[in-house]
């Protein structure tokens, strides 16, 4: 079976006049980009925002440069995201624009629109077939991606306390999963609601289809019944954050999820990736923090196989050295401490990524085997 190609360059500039987003975007060229026909196409862009409070995810600059690469061959291209599960900054449309505004992304800053891919409260979704699914059948896709007819992933490549890493799968396969889909891969169960902070607005009421919320209007308080079927929606209609969900599932079953909606996604388009493995958190995106990285920043990646460009990614970090005053080399340092060889289990993540890796090639997403071409 031949190798994937990934093609690889490095953060140097060695010249006057020539910006790193020049690099990524003769980067993405040399990797093939034009093979794929935009002219007159929608392609999305799928990246992250940052929640509020994060300083590490990938500065705006990036994005207007794979933008413009898009329109010199003839797509229109749009930046996209799907809302999150849980509370937080990005948990409906109005409050993901706000947070990706302040975080730098703007039409003006990316000369493209921002449309959140599954709607206000994070229920516009599609449903993709997934080709040898083994524990999802289908995949619940934010519309806005769905109805694309091109995906090229933008990924931050860093670390992740529940799949090891945040890369191109991650960001595909959660990232572009409405808020349904995101609860069948993270979770199984129902969602809590916190007393104390529920309002008794009934907000969440109007959202469920199932009949799966009770108000008790004594307390003025609202509760889960026997009826809900643990979709989520719920969640984006609350504006207290009072509704959340508790029961996550082990970190191998999350992962291989992850790679089926991966799948389900790029085999609906033709797909693209870049993955920058800079400012390398020990945690994802997601958090309202970031702290500092765990290991020096070592290039930029791009690749036609998800899979491939994962683990090129990931056995770049796993050759680096570990930065100093950082939460790896803090943990390394304990008297206690057991080398599991590898960085990112090493740093505390409770996962099984390379699960999540074998199966991504098992159900044909793409290969483990790489060639790696330097740029």
């Amino acid at each position: 079976m031949e190798k994937s190609k990934v093609y690889f360059t490095d953060f140097r500039v060695r010249g006057f006049g020539d910006p790193l987003t020049k690099k990524l975007k003769d980067l993405a060229v040399k990797a093939g980009i034009g093979n794929i026909d935009m002219k007159g196409k929608f392609v999305a862009i799928k990246m992250h925002f940052g929640e509020l409070g994060n300083l590490s995810f990938l500065r705006p600059n990036y994005a207007r440069a794979i933008v413009d690469l898009v329109r010199e061959m003839g797509g229109t291209p749009y930046l996209t995201d799907c809302n999150t599960l849980y509370p937080g900054s990005r948990k409906n449309a109005v409050e993901h624009l706000y947070c990706a505004w302040e975080n730098g992304f703007t039409p003006m800053t990316v000369n493209a629109p921002i449309l959140i891919g599954d709607g206000l409260k994070g229920t516009d979704e599609a449903a993709l077939p997934i080709a040898g699914g083994e524990y999802c059948k289908e995949a619940y896709i934010g519309r806005a991606v769905a109805d694309a007819d091109v995906l090229i992933s933008l990924t931050h490549f860093k670390g992740h306390e529940n799949t090891g890493f945040g890369g191109t799968m991650k960001n595909i396969g959660m990232g572009c999963g409405s808020r349904r889909g995101k609860k069948e891969m993270h979770c199984s169960g129902h969602p809590t609601i916190e007393a104390e902070a529920c309002r008794g607005c009934k907000l969440c009421q109007r959202q469920c289809a199932n009949n799966g919320l009770t108000f008790d209007p004594e307390t003025k308080k609202m509760s889960v019944n026997e009826n809900c079927l643990g979709c989520g929606r719920c969640i984006g209609a609350c504006n207290f954050d009072a509704i959340s969900f508790r029961n996550y599932d082990a970190a191998e079953v999350l992962c291989c999820r992850i790679a089926e909606y991966t799948k389900a996604v790029t085999d609906a388009m033709p797909s693209f990736h870049l993955s920058l493995v800079m400012d390398i958190s020990p945690n994802c995106d997601c958090h309202a923090e970031n702290d500092a990285p765990i290991l020096p920043d070592i290039g930029m990646f791009a690749s036609f196989d998800p899979v491939a460009i994962d683990q090129a990614c990931a056995d770049a970090c796993l050759a680096a050295e570990p930065l100093p005053n950082a939460q790896l080399s803090d943990i390394m340092a304990k008297p206690d401490f057991v080398d599991k060889h590898d960085h990112f289990d090493n740093c505390g993540a409770e996962s099984d990524w390379k699960a999540g890796m074998a199966h991504a090639e098992k159900i044909g997403l793409g290969s483990r085997a790489y060639e790696l071409i330097r740029m």
